[in-house]
């Protein structure tokens, strides 16, 4: 039989034995790559920077001119015996005034006349009323009013005949012109 001495030394080595590997440091389960160093590579001298070259901008095209202002003006009709602007003559009036400020220096008259109907004195007045009423569109759209003629001429210088109502229609007309 075993002494309890030996039994004792033989229990503690088998105890050992069995407890010694746990004390081992334990291990990661990933290792970590080992770094390798990779050879150096010749470095090549710093490329001499290349400066763009300045871009020669081209010359900037010449400005267009201005268009010249156009003065040809269709005549403004008006109804018989009235210097009331006809919804008509708003198409062309705006027109004239775009093309008036385009040059404040012009001068321009503004030419009344009448149909032969009425007496002489009346279609003096009309036609003066009718080259007024133009007069006032133009300055009211923006037009200097120094840049403005208006006169009246009653029946005289017809562009019809005065015998039948299409003739004498249009007759009853401003003329817009450049002086």
């Amino acid at each position: 039989m075993i002494s309890v001495k030996n039994a004792t030394i033989l229990s503690a080595l088998v105890l050992a034995i069995a407890v010694a590997p746990a004390c081992k440091s334990k291990k990661p389960l990933v290792q970590k790559p080992a770094a390798t160093e990779e050879p150096a590579k010749p470095v090549a001298p710093p490329a001499e920077e290349k400066k763009p070259e300045p871009v020669k901008e081209a010359p900037a095209p010449a400005p267009e001119p201005a268009p010249k202002p156009d003065y040809n003006f269709s005549n403004i009709q008006f109804e018989f015996n009235s210097a009331v602007l006809k919804t008509s003559a708003y198409t062309i009036l705006d027109k004239a005034s775009r093309e008036l400020k385009k040059d404040p220096s012009v001068k321009i008259s503004l030419s009344g006349y009448a149909s032969a109907e009425g007496t002489a004195e009346h279609n003096m007045s009309l036609s003066a009323e009718r080259a007024n009423a133009v007069k006032t569109y133009l300055i009211n759209s923006g037009v200097s009013g120094d840049m403005l003629n208006a006169k009246g001429y009653g029946e005289a210088n017809p562009v019809s005949r005065n015998t039948d109502e299409a003739g004498r229609a249009l007759n009853r007309r401003v003329e817009i012109k450049k002086i």
